[in-house]
């Protein structure tokens, strides 16, 4: 048993980014540059400075730059939409693509360096379901790590901006009109909690990878900004809907998965089987540029039927030099498992790898609950539908950290000054007495959840399934008897992952149609008409959610 202290400290600052990936920060950087804050700016990681999905993200970014003549924001938008498979928002669409070119220019005084030719060109580049070349990269394949590590320096060089390190925010303060006043967080390495108060939270927490047991993403992908939202009463939109990216690092069994960009593909690399024999064409005409969920379910389906772990992706017909030019990152982690890309076919398999549901927001990121936004991957705004179009999230996230600093431009942060008896009701559950609690193995309770989401709601989905994983989830919330307070940040992610499970599954289940990402072998046509989906805690959820 373990004691937990009731130690509570208090602050307050004019904006809180909770999330120091690509969007927090970005976000953090422009409403510094935008606003004269009183009390500041705060950042919040539950992990150390500049650990994110951002930091892994290889494919690049989508921009639609004045200067290629040969795109459109027309083509782009097109692209976007055909990709979203009916489930994408023209408006929203429109929106990010007519703020491309601004905003790349816009990281460039940040000191993002993208590549360029021998003439100081941009290099364009194609990825899947994409007309035209469109996507710059950094650093070959490193592109979310160039743009993280950029943006990390200017905000560790800002003196206004404040970092929080190993802190997880765990509940959101919420008054009695709806009214978002702050963060509870704690501080896994001092054991201290603190309440933050601030008119202004920022969501910008990331993706929920680590619900499945094959995922590209990282440890902290647990869907923590998801489930804080939807406790404190946010609308939730398309919740069913997973992206599994279809070429993964296949070695050994492991869970974590090197993720093989895309644009080995977009240069040419095809899918076999063991002996070379390429699959693609029985499947789509697009061959390995079709949409993701399309090439992800074509790489699923030769698995089952070759009873195989893996298939394989076939790079050897690019020069080279090209190959490990344009991919030093791959080359270097594949080589390190004994593959030589440029003689060698790669091991690849599906796994889970982006979100395109979350928490519903506008193009303001304003959620459902006034003082609260959310920005990238934890947001639902309507762009990638059903279906997210490759390397469009990266700029969905630095476009809505801009839109949402210029919106709060017209806003007055002026810290809350007065709590009414829901905020403080709140507060005394984390600062009452010290409680008592047993130690809970983990390791093993996240490893059932991961088995559970991958074997019943990944890639290829059923009632039966999606019923017998939310039986499951609800004896695995038994096994874990936390009401607030947790041990550590481990308990704490756990708590988010399985709320969160249980919003897919159940979301999937009412979804009795495939579209895009959500594929159900019992409803496999899809309907005519696209419908978002939504949910809240309070309206039409059944008890065992909430």
């Amino acid at each position: 048993m373990v004691n937990i202290g009731c130690i509570m400290k208090y602050s307050k600052y004019s904006a809180v980014i909770i999330g120091s990936g690509i969007a927090g920060l970005y976000a953090a950087l422009k409403i510094e540059q935008q606003l004269n804050l009183s009390d500041g700016i705060l950042v919040i990681t539950k992990s150390k400075f500049g650990e994110s999905n951002s930091f892994y993200a290889q494919g690049g970014i989508v921009a639609v730059m004045k200067d290629n003549k040969a795109d459109s924001t027309a083509s782009h938008i097109s692209d976007t939409i055909k990709a979203g498979a009916g489930l994408s928002e023209f408006n929203t669409v429109k929106f990010i693509s007519e703020h491309s070119d601004a905003v790349i220019k816009d990281l460039l005084k940040f000191g993002v360096e993208f590549d360029r030719d021998e003439n100081d060109n941009f290099c364009f580049t194609r990825e899947a379901a994409h007309s035209v070349r469109r996507i710059l990269h950094s650093g070959g394949d490193a592109t979310g790590r160039m743009i993280e590590k950029a943006l990390c320096k200017k905000v560790q060089e800002n003196e206004n901006i404040d970092i929080y390190e190993q802190t997880s925010a765990i509940e959101l303060i919420v008054n009695s009109k709806d009214e978002c006043r702050g963060v509870i967080t704690f501080n896994d390495e001092t054991q201290e909690y603190e309440t933050i108060y601030s008119s202004a939270v920022i969501l910008a927490t990331g993706g929920i990878g680590q619900l499945y047991k094959y995922t590209t993403n990282p440890a902290g992908a647990t869907g923590d900004g998801i489930a804080l939202a939807y406790r404190a009463g946010a609308l939730m939109q398309d919740m069913e809907f997973v992206q599994f990216h279809p070429t993964a690092l296949a070695i050994d069994g492991e869970e974590k998965r090197f993720l093989i960009s895309e644009a080995v593909r977009g240069e040419g690399a095809k899918l076999c089987d063991a002996d070379g024999v390429e699959f693609m064409a029985k499947y789509d005409e697009r061959k390995e540029l079709a949409p993701r969920d399309i090439v992800t379910r074509a790489n699923f389906n030769e698995m089952l039927k070759n009873n195989t772990d893996n298939v394989y992706l076939n790079a050897t017909c690019i020069d080279s030099q090209k190959l490990f030019r344009r991919f030093p990152t791959i080359s270097k982690k594949c080589m390190e498992c004994g593959i030589d890309i440029a003689h060698d076919f790669i091991p690849v398999a599906p796994a889970a790898h982006y979100f395109m549901g979350g928490i519903k927001t506008n193009l303001n990121g304003e959620t459902s609950l006034k003082g609260l936004y959310a920005i990238g991957e934890t947001a639902s705004t309507g762009l990638h539908g059903a279906n997210r179009l490759a390397s469009n999230s990266l700029l969905e996230c630095v476009v809505c950290a801009y839109s949402v600093a210029q919106y709060l431009k017209s806003i007055e942060l002026k810290t809350p000054k007065q709590i009414d008896e829901d905020i403080k009701s709140l507060i005394d559950r984390y600062s009452d007495e010290d409680v008592i609690l047993d130690e809970l193995d983990m390791g093993a309770l996240k490893s059932k959840l991961k088995d559970i989401m991958w074997d019943n709601v990944g890639i290829l989905r059923s009632e039966k399934t999606i019923l017998a994983a939310m039986e499951e989830l609800r004896k695995l919330r038994t096994e874990f008897p936390r009401a607030y307070k947790c041990l550590n940040r481990e308990e704490y992610e756990f708590k988010n992952m399985l709320t969160v499970s249980l919003l897919i599954a159940y979301c999937a289940l009412l979804r009795k149609e495939s579209r895009g990402a959500h594929y159900r072998l019992d409803y496999p046509n899809t309907k005519e008409e696209a419908m978002h989906s939504f949910i809240t805690r309070e309206e039409g959820v059944p008890d065992f959610v909430k």
